[in-house]
């Protein structure tokens, strides 16, 4: 094969990436020009185990693009265009062509096939953002009768795989199914497998916790801000019909001047909201005396997050060498009245008991108190503190620790430092020891971090972690 002679390749219908790069290598190796090659779909891609013809060079090697043109390809072969392949060729063929090859082809945004490019990658895109904001889970089961969360969506383009990262990272701790009419996703906490596509019939129509969305998402509505012509283009009315929500939206529109009538009459009336800030300086006036005075505060106290209302408190003995801090109490903490005893906690206790750090001999605790958490079903998802419940915490933490008076305070994750420091502090630049509030501390990372890093980065990560924590343990000592 001298690259001279026609040539075709049968590539998959979806977003085929593996399939174009090996192409690729192989045509680019000899020379084949864009018009002798012919690009054909194919449905049963197992049935090909060779995509190029028998008669084609086997002889290739990897082809050196810019970044940017790395990931054009990437984002264009999710494109439903049948001709994106020859066009992605045609690009890369252009700038490394024998013979007035032209290396900066895409930094000309006025070339007709960069410009066609960019808005095929554009388009893409815009689907995946719209699977992201408006694809709707319902409330399922599987062939065992096993809790399973359930989604229709109608994408544009090839975009299922691309959008399986977003749905595992958001959704790690649900088993759920993604089905689409150009393929399916199925997540069962561990591993993610992809499926063909589905049909509409395959998903539930509606589930119970869709009725109480509806219900809230009328009570939000602002009928002073109505405005359709906005919200379709926010919200095109093709995802309409897959959205529980959008289903109140005719009666609301309907009823918004009347409702803003309402609205105004019922303004004089309106109670007092509760000011947490006046919260916050009403508890300083109570002055505790003790550690445990002060816990029955807190105990009693209305949480200035929206979540729990068990308080969940610090634990540990008086005046130890160190104490940990961590950001909040997540779900088995709230359930158990106790810190850190669910994963992330399950990992501090590894890395204590490597780093020679005893948990009993130290005192553990959290910047936020409660639970901070919105309900999805039946799964409660953690929400992180804004910087103003932050603040409205600290008063709490501080006489804390007053009160505990540890050696050494250990701020665990950005929330426990700005809480102890009194301001935001970026980990990554002040990673380390460090005085907060004139209290001697160290601050690290938190242990749900190392949870969510990549797989490729969590050993090394997890490594760098427990050396703070044998660093802690001799600053302390």
């Amino acid at each position: 094969m001298n690259g001279q002679d026609p040539v075709t390749f049968y590539m998959n219908r979806g977003a085929d990436l593996t399939g174009f790069r090996q192409a690729l290598r192989s045509l680019i190796f000899c020379d084949t020009r864009p018009e002798l090659i012919t690009w054909r779909p194919h449905s049963e891609p197992e049935l090909f185990g060779n995509r190029m013809p028998p008669n084609f060079g086997e002889a290739s090697k990897p082809i050196i693009l810019p970044r940017a043109v790395g990931k054009l390809i990437e984002t264009v072969v999710c494109h439903s265009e049948p001709e994106k392949y020859p066009l992605l060729y045609d690009l890369v063929w252009r700038m490394k062509k024998p013979v007035n090859p032209e290396p900066r082809l895409m930094e000309v945004a006025t070339d007709p096939l960069v410009a066609r490019l960019n808005l095929m990658a554009k388009s893409v895109a815009r689907d995946i953002h719209k699977m992201h904001a408006f694809l709707r889970f319902r409330e399922g089961g599987d062939q065992t009768g096993a809790e399973r969360f359930i989604a229709w969506f109608e994408p544009d383009h090839f975009i299922v795989e691309a959008t399986a990262k977003f749905f595992v990272d958001r959704f790690t701790s649900m088993d759920w199914t993604i089905l689409t009419p150009k393929g399916s996703l199925w997540w069962d906490k561990k591993e993610l497998c992809i499926g063909p596509p589905a049909s509409r019939s395959d998903a539930p129509e509606e589930d119970a916790f869709e009725v109480h969305w509806r219900t809230y998402y009328e009570s939000t509505f602002n009928p002073v801000r109505t405005n359709l012509t906005v919200m379709k283009q926010h919200m095109p009315r093709k995802y309409w019909k897959n959205m529980s929500e959008t289903r109140a939206i005719p009666g609301l529109v309907a009823t918004a001047a009347s409702r803003v009538e309402e609205m105004i009459e019922k303004e004089a009336a309106m109670p007092t909201r509760r000011n947490p800030d006046k919260a916050v300086a009403l508890m300083e006036d109570q002055a505790p005396k003790s550690l445990e005075e002060l816990n029955k505060i807190i105990k009693r106290s209305d949480p200035f997050i929206e979540g729990s209302d068990k308080a969940v408190l610090g634990e540990g003995p008086m005046h130890p060498k160190i104490a940990f801090v961590g950001e909040q109490p997540g779900d088995q903490e709230d359930l158990q009245g106790r810190p850190f005893v669910g994963p992330a906690g399950k990992l501090l206790d590894k890395a204590l008991e490597e780093a020679g750090i005893d948990r009993s001999k130290a005192y553990i605790t959290n910047a936020v108190k409660h639970f901070k958490y919105i309900q999805r079903g039946k799964h409660r998802l953690h929400q992180t503190p804004t910087a103003a419940e932050v603040k409205r915490y600290r008063w709490w933490l501080q006489k804390e620790l007053d009160f505990v008076k540890p050696d050494l305070v250990v701020g665990l994750g950005a929330t426990a430092v700005h809480a102890l420091a009194g301001h935001q502090m970026p980990i990554g630049k002040n990673r380390g020891p460090a005085e907060l509030d004139g209290r001697k501390a160290y601050i690290t990372v938190h242990p749900s971090f190392l949870l969510r890093v990549p797989d490729e980065a969590r050993e090394k990560e997890y490594e760098a972690f427990v050396a703070d924590l044998k660093r802690i343990r001799r600053l302390a000592a």
